[in-house]
């Protein structure tokens, strides 16, 4: 076997390659790798292992990543079942989740994650297969011992010294080196371009359409949040827009839609965002149809043509069309359906493509392109947006896109959460339906803490005042989220800047705290140490200082574990404990959220900033700018520190900018609580 030779070409990054025709998902994406960000922001850590080798097996090239036995794994790729992949073997491709965390997801991004606090990333756009620490080589330097089932302890899974992965063609491989794994996580997320700053309309609330709507039926939508005195921030059009949706003509409906700017424009004066559903597949009776077909390929999709966006030739006619009919006359962004696979709902593997690349390398970079298109389409208009898609890729982390799939399960929804953190992309646990009013509550309060809280009722039409008993607990959640937006909007800021997921695992802040002890909990007289927060699902982190503990459908009680610092309750702000277990009684109108100690949350109320203060002194940071443009790239933002210091039971805060380009912050007045 060969060793690869790496490079540093960052503070605690580390790159190789396993020969000279690398093809990878980053180049194709164009990446915009932000590596002055890491070098600014986090330590610089020597490699954590020896050697990295590698060899070809036929048509394959194998990497093997050396591994300590004690090593806990994460990732690789967005899973839905459980956090840790410890002897997993993943057949990783872009694909619908089918209740199996096998490697087929929706993000099959080639990045995996050790509590060990290093990240290794693998840039292919083929299928790749990882073995997580369970094939032993026979030239292994400390092979483990044989067992004997008949005597003694017996398992069936193997340690390994290596981690496999088993792909065709060549790649380059990066090894991410940090203090923890959080700090490796944002480091790989700042080589794949930094988190997205998605615009702050895109953090208010979303509610989606039936299918069959026109514009009237949309406008009597719109009048029935206004009568209910619902917010409502983003409209969302399903496939009856389109003149021809199953394959799409990307086209406005004429008897439907007989104005389509004039319809755009008048939510627009509402403040409302208009969102359209598309799928990636052409049909014979949109406009561009001819123009893109030398640039599809071998095979259709429900009778349409499937662009080759790996070529700039088909994304430039796809752009050029969405510029016209949708981007021009006002339209926000796109809902990107049905480009996550199952076998017989997308090309086969051995479709031939224009550009030469395998199907495999198109189909697991479907989604991510048509991501970036729509992204460098607004963004040369000077305008963010913000979308839903059902596949992604490595790159998503600076795409304004959430991931979203058909399944509804609520454990589901909060693993997705924690995972997505780990894989570099965003999640979205839409709302569409519940059997209760309790359910419903439930599923409002968990959204409200993900990257978008969104109500996806289009099959059955339901309103968010289905239950008349919760409806105004409802509507006080909706408008609780948007009294978080300073604080989300921070931590979206620090997403771009430094890498740092907004919603994140426990084990990405907490890896290494005692969490090692045992693998459930139970009875011990320290609850903390028995708790492996490294697993942990229903408790995980928005921004830097608020740990959210979503209620299940059901619970009456639950338990919450605090790890080892202070916290306090987000609410009454009194002090709760650090390093121990609660057990809580469930409130129906509050969902359970705990503050680090020293933290500054700063909120809208009642159209004031007002600072929430947790402890007896702290610091923070109030980042501001349009929420709309790209000007805050060119300086014009608004950055302020902030701290306080609490004297007999009152607070005293400041507030000093350090930062101040054109833009001026529409928070004038600050108070601090």
């Amino acid at each position: 076997m060969d060793t690869l030779t790496f490079t540093k070409i960052a503070a605690g990054v580390y790159k190789a390659s396993t020969g000279k025709n690398t093809d990878g998902v980053l180049s194709l994406v164009g990446n915009e790798e932000k590596l002055d960000g890491i070098n600014g922001f986090y330590s610089d850590l020597p490699m954590p292992f020896g050697d990295v080798l590698t060899e070809k097996v036929r048509n394959k090239t194998v990497v093997c990543i050396p591994r300590k036995l004690s090593e806990r794994h994460y990732g690789p790729g967005l899973r839905f079942g459980g956090l840790a992949t410890n002897y997993s073997v993943l057949h990783m491709r872009c694909d619908h989740y089918g209740g199996q965390d096998n490697g087929r997801t929706h993000v099959p991004t080639p990045f995996y994650v050790s509590d060990a606090g290093y990240g290794v990333f693998i840039d292919t756009a083929e299928f790749i297969t990882f073995y997580m620490g369970g094939t032993v080589r026979t030239d292994a330097e400390n092979p483990p011992e044989e067992q004997n089932r008949g005597r003694g302890p017996w398992s069936a899974d193997t340690p390994s010294e290596y981690v496999e992965a088993a792909f065709e063609g060549d790649a380059d491989v990066y090894v991410f080196t940090g203090k923890n794994m959080l700090e490796a996580v944002a480091k790989f997320n700042l080589l794949c371009g930094g988190g997205a700053l998605v615009p702050k309309w895109g953090l208010g609330f979303w509610h989606r359409t039936h299918t069959q709507f026109d514009e009237k039926d949309v406008e009597n939508e719109i009048k029935l949040f206004e009568d209910k005195n619902f917010d409502l921030d983003v409209i969302g059009l399903e496939p009856g827009w389109h003149s021809n949706s199953y394959p799409c003509s990307y086209e406005w409906d004429g008897e439907r839609f007989p104005d389509p700017q004039r319809f755009v424009s008048s939510l627009l004066k509402k403040n409302i965002r208009v969102n359209l559903w598309e799928n990636l597949f052409v049909s014979k009776k949109s406009g561009m149809y001819e123009e893109i077909k030398p640039y599809c390929g071998s095979h259709m999709v429900w009778n349409g043509l499937t662009p080759d966006f790996t070529l700039e030739k088909a994304r430039e006619i796809f752009a050029k069309q969405h510029k016209k009919e949708h981007i021009d006359i006002g339209v926000s962004g796109y809902k990107i359906d049905e480009c996550d696979g199952y076998d017989f709902w997308l090309f086969p593997d051995h479709a031939s493509f224009p550009s030469g690349r395998s199907a495999a390398a198109v189909r697991n970079t479907l989604g991510i392109l048509a991501q970036k298109n729509i992204y460098n389409a607004f963004r040369k208009e000077n305008r963010r947006t913000y979308g839903l898609v059902r596949a992604s890729a490595a790159g998503s982390a600076m795409m304004p896109f959430c991931i979203y799939n058909d399944c509804y399960s609520f454990e589901q929804y909060m693993t997705g959460l924690a995972s997505s953190s780990l894989t570099g992309c965003l999640w979205v646990p839409e709302v569409r339906d519940a059997k209760t009013a309790e359910e419903w509550v439930r599923r409002f309060q968990m959204c409200v803490f993900s990257p978008m809280l969104m109500l996806n009722a289009w099959a059955n039409g339901v309103k968010p005042w289905k239950f008349k008993e919760v409806e105004d607990i409802i509507r006080d959640t909706i408008r609780f989220r948007k009294s978080l937006l300073p604080y989300i909007y921070n931590a979206f800021y620090t997403y771009s800047q430094k890498g740092i997921p907004p919603f994140r695992a426990m084990c990405l802040d907490f890896s290494g705290t005692g969490s090692q002890k045992t693998t459930e909990l139970d009875h011990t007289e320290n609850p903390y140490e028995s708790l492996r927060l490294s697993d942990m699902t229903d408790q995980y982190m928005a921004g830097d200082s608020i740990m959210v503990c979503p209620v299940r459908p059901g619970e009456k009680k639950r338990k919450i574990s605090l790890p080892p610092c202070d916290w306090y309750d987000y609410y009454t702000g009194e002090y709760v404990g650090g390093g121990k277990t609660l057990e809580i009684d469930c409130e129906l109108d509050k969902i359970p959220l705990y503050v680090k100690g020293g933290a500054m949350i700063p909120t809208l109320e009642n159209g004031v900033l007002t600072v929430r203060c947790y402890g007896n002194g702290g610091s923070g940071f109030l980042y501001d700018d349009d929420g709309e443009t790209f000007d805050y790239e060119k300086g014009d933002f608004e950055l302020s520190e902030m701290s306080f210091i609490r004297k007999n039971g009152a607070v005293e805060g400041k507030i000093k900018k350090t930062h101040s380009g054109k833009f001026e912050s529409a928070y004038k007045t600050v108070k601090f609580v």
